[in-house]
């Protein structure tokens, strides 16, 4: 099964296009978001075309392909208007003989990790930065942010195919590649 991460929209409709372009195009099975969807949040600045209507209507018309946790900038508000829920503060996906432990980044993280076995992923955003490494006996993912990318990043979401993730910007570059050892 493919899937497809990505983390931080933060409203704006651009990159919500883009996003669901490249969904589009990657031929994935699933879209999982990793929180803060709607609000740019107020550390942040307004993303490019700043439109949480347009992006929640964009989402909507996916709904039934979309698993999502809630980020830090998610409020009850944002799931009255949006037609799958967000306010879980992770999920798990089973794959293969791992868990995948989806996450915002915000309560869950590499300085309070979740139960983990050896050969599981914790998947979260919330940094803006992206990463893709071994961490002791676990493996860390950051999609990076599709909107509001930090310390020099390009916008980035991650694929998971044949037990490999890869980061990728909207051109289709490979930014960074883990492969999970079996």
């Amino acid at each position: 099964m493919k899937l497809m991460f990505a983390s931080d929209i933060h409203g704006s409709a651009h990159y919500c296009k883009k996003l669901l372009t490249a969904y589009e195009k990657e031929k994935a099975e699933r879209l999982l978001l990793l929180g803060d969807i709607l609000y740019h949040g107020p550390r942040n600045e307004l993303p490019k075309e700043y439109n949480p209507q347009e992006v929640l209507s964009l989402l909507n018309g996916l709904k039934n392909q979309i698993y999502a946790v809630r980020g830090n900038c998610d409020a009850e508000v944002d799931q009255m208007v949006l037609e799958f829920p967000i306010m879980a503060d992770y999920g798990v996906i089973f794959h293969e003989k791992r868990v995948i432990y989806m996450t915002h980044g915000h309560i869950y993280n590499t300085e309070n990790v979740p139960p983990m076995k050896a050969g599981d992923v914790l998947i979260h955003g919330h940094t803006h930065v992206l990463k893709a490494e071994s961490h002791g006996d676990y493996y860390v993912v950051n999609p990076g942010s599709i909107s509001l990318p930090k310390e020099e990043n390009v916008p980035t979401y991650a694929v998971l195919e044949n037990n490999t993730f890869y980061i990728k910007d909207f051109e289709e570059n490979i930014v960074k590649e883990l492969k999970l050892i079996s």
